[in-house]
């Protein structure tokens, strides 16, 4: 499961980058989102994850952004140590950095196919 879900955090980090090149904005931030979810058991993926968010709300100008993932920047080691991660959680800070929310289907589908592997 592992190895899949490293390809999948990969593929939705190139769709990130590439969504940003092209301007689509609200598309960026939904792969962002998409790999927040996939690396959030990953400690090392995850942290690389609210990086790139930081970076990218900094790029946007947007502050609010920046300073929730300032915080979850600090927060994921502790839940990754603790064991205390909200599945699901997209990693925005427009969301609670605690709450847990439904993996999308087509995630969770992915995952499961990459389970054999």
């Amino acid at each position: 499961m592992k190895f899949a879900a490293m390809r999948l955090i990969e593929q939705e980090m190139t769709a990130y980058r590439l969504a940003r090149s092209r301007g689509e904005y609200d598309m960026a931030w939904c792969h962002l989102e998409r790999a927040h979810i996939l690396s959030q058991p990953y400690l090392r993926q995850h942290l690389a994850n609210h990086r790139a968010m930081l970076a990218f709300a900094f790029r946007q100008r947007d502050w609010s952004e920046a300073l929730g993932q300032i915080f979850r920047l600090i927060l994921a080691p502790i839940g990754a140590l603790t064991g205390k991660l909200p599945i699901g959680n997209t990693g925005r800070s427009t969301v609670s950095a605690f709450q847990p929310m439904p993996i999308p289907p087509d995630l969770l589908e992915l995952l499961q196919d990459g389970m054999g592997e």
